[in-house]
């Protein structure tokens, strides 16, 4: 299959696809004409990484769970381990991103909103507190 039915066949854009084998997480065949050929196998990693990347990993952690994924002696607490940790880093981003709405609710709430020039978030952005500089 060539790279552009195995985007097709994946849902992965094709420039994706040619990433991910510059960067060594697919090895796809190379036919006689020296088109990418990608097999079954080339193919459920792809889809694997379109998952493990849906979920948030990083092209690193990806790696990682790849290497897993194809070790058959594999310790499942390595992959529960992997997964844990990142867990824990969607959770500190989350915790980000309700302090950062917070910080943009005040802000709101503070400008009047009306035709007069002075703005709290325009303030705030600017780092005076009172006017523009």
């Amino acid at each position: 299959m060539n790279i552009g039915e195995a985007a097709e066949t994946t849902g992965l854009p094709v420039k994706t696809i040619r990433y991910y084998e510059e960067i060594g997480l697919v090895a796809p065949d190379r036919g006689n004409n020296g088109y990418r050929d990608f097999s079954g196998q080339q193919l459920t990693r792809l889809r694997f990484l379109s998952q493990a990347r849906s979920l948030g990993f990083s092209l690193e952690e990806c790696r990682r769970l790849m290497g897993l994924y194809c070790n058959e002696n594999r310790a499942s607490r390595d992959v529960r381990d992997l997964a844990k940790a990142h867990l824990s880093d969607v959770r500190e981003k989350i915790a980000q991103l309700h302090a950062l709405e917070r910080k943009l609710q005040d802000l709101i709430a503070e400008c009047r909103g009306d035709d007069d020039p002075d703005c709290a978030i325009l303030d705030e952005l600017g780092g005076s507190g009172a006017g523009r500089g």
